[in-house]
C-alpha cells in the first residue's frame, strides 16, 4: 500500500481528499495535517509515500515546505499563476492539480503515480526507454481539469460563489448572483456535489417540489 499525507488547511477539504484518496485501490491515508510544521513532525515520525499538498497553509507558503521534502509530492492547490506552476515543479513536484478537481481526475493521477513507482522499484540501472516509460505513466493520468461539456471559467465561478456564501444556497440564488441561467447554475453546483466538494440537501416546504441546496464542505 502507498502511505499518504493529505496536507491541508481546511479540515472539510482535507476530508474530501482523504474520501478521494480511499476511492483508490492501493492507497491508504497515513494522516493528515493543517500546517507546515505538523506536517513537518508527522513525516518525522511515520513512514509515508505520498504528499498531497496545499500551496496555501497558515504558518509558510507549502511551496516553502516542497522545498525541503524528500518524499513524492502533488500539488493539489488553488493557485494557478504561472510562477507557482513553475516554483512547484523546480522544487520537486510531481503533479500539479488545480482545485476545484473531482474524485475522478485526482484518481486518475494517483493511479498514474502508483503505476510509475511500479516502474521505478527496485535496485536496477535503467535504460532511457525505461525512463521515458516511467515518465509518461506518471503523467497518463492528467486531463482537463473540468468534466466535457462544462467551462473551467464557469466551475470556478460557482465554486467561489457557493465558497464564499458561508451557508447553504439554491441554484437559483447562485444564477441571480452571477448572472447566468438557473438550469446551467443547478448543472454546475450538481457536478459539485457528485464531486463531494459540495453538500446537497433538500429543503421541504408545505407545497410543490423539495427544494435543492448546497453548501461548500
Amino acid at each position: 500500500m502507498i502511505r499518504v499525507l493529505v496536507v491541508e488547511d481546511d479540515f472539510r477539504v482535507a476530508q474530501v481528499h482523504v474520501d478521494f484518496t480511499a476511492r483508490v485501490d492501493g492507497f491508504v491515508v497515513a494522516g493528515t495535517a493543517r500546517t507546515a510544521a505538523e506536517a513537518r513532525a508527522f513525516l518525522a515520525a511515520r513512514p509515508v509515500d505520498l504528499v498531497l499538498l496545499d500551496s496555501y497553509l497558515p504558518d509558510e507558503s507549502g511551496l516553502d515546505l516542497l522545498a525541503g521534502l524528500t518524499v513524492d509530492t502533488i500539488m493539489l492547490t488553488a493557485a494557478s499563476d504561472a510562477a507557482s506552476v513553475r516554483l512547484a515543479l523546480a522544487r520537486g513536484a510531481l503533479n500539479y492539480l488545480v482545485k476545484p478537481f473531482t474524485a475522478e481526475q485526482l484518481g486518475d493521477r494517483l493511479t498514474a503515480y502508483r503505476r510509475f513507482r511500479g516502474a521505478l522499484a527496485g535496485e536496477r540501472n535503467l535504460g532511457q526507454e525505461e525512463i521515458d516509460r516511467a515518465w509518461r505513466l506518471l503523467h497518463e493520468g492528467d486531463r482537463p481539469a473540468v468534466p466535457k461539456g462544462q467551462s473551467a471559467v464557469t466551475v470556478h465561478l460557482v465554486s467561489a460563489a457557493l465558497r464564499a456564501a458561508g451557508g447553504p444556497r439554491t441554484a437559483a440564488e447562485i444564477a441571480d448572483e452571477l448572472g447566468i441561467s438557473r438550469a446551467t447554475a443547478q448543472r454546475y453546483l450538481a457536478a459539485l456535489a457528485r464531486d463531494g466538494v459540495a453538500e446537497m440537501r433538500l429543503r421541504y416546504g408545505t407545497t410543490g417540489r423539495p427544494e435543492h441546496r448546497y453548501r461548500w464542505r
